[in-house]
């Protein structure tokens, strides 16, 4: 459910009296662990955290005029939602999240990046603390641009020579027999034209 509130607050006060309880609850807990570097600001209809241009100007690879987005906080309409997106694409912290959920002996409920909840009591409220708290701004960029750079390491500023694709070895061949079978074949002579 996409919030058209242009304001943190004005979300909150769009929330039923529980869920609004709930929600600035876990809001709390986010801002108490978030590195300064971070923004809170409304974003993509939730409340979202994300590190703003004037830390790292190319902003988001999807829609550069976005800030990078590192978290979000939803109301949904089945459900509310933590969204943790230093955990997608990131086994090492994944596992971390699950390991140290799995001890406070609660359900996880999770997709790639967001935890979704019923109740405030659904949560491990510390582990998500932690999660926010272990991943700041500069080694969330950093984390960022290994992501997007096809072999794993920060992705350069300078764009790369687009090398030709090269054919497969078997078609490699066919190219080759076809090469030399064209040389082979002498063209017929044309007939002379009758005067």
């Amino acid at each position: 459910m996409i919030s058209k509130a242009t304001t943190v607050a004005e979300y909150l006060a769009q929330l039923p009296p529980e869920r609004r309880a709930a929600i600035e609850a876990v809001r709390r807990v986010i801002l108490d662990n978030l590195d300064s570097d971070y923004a809170e600001a409304m974003s993509y209809g939730m409340i979202g955290y994300a590190v703003p241009h004037s830390i790292f100007p190319q902003g988001y690879h999807c829609d550069p005029k976005q800030p990078l987005p590192f978290a979000g906080l939803a109301s949904q309409k089945q459900h509310m939602s933590v969204y943790l997106m230093c955990i997608y694409g990131h086994a090492e912290h994944e596992k971390w999240l699950r390991q140290s959920w799995a001890k406070t002996g609660k359900k996880l409920d999770m997709g790639k990046s967001c935890i979704r909840f019923k109740k405030l009591d659904d949560l491990a409220l510390d582990v998500i603390g932690a999660a926010v708290r272990r991943v700041p701004a500069k080694a969330y960029i950093a984390q960022y641009l290994a992501a997007l750079s096809p072999k794993g390491k920060p992705k350069s500023t300078t764009p790369a020579k687009a090398a030709s694709p090269k054919p497969s070895a078997p078609k490699a061949k066919a190219i080759a027999k076809k090469k030399t079978s064209k040389a082979a074949v002498k063209p017929k002579a044309k007939p002379a034209a009758k005067r």
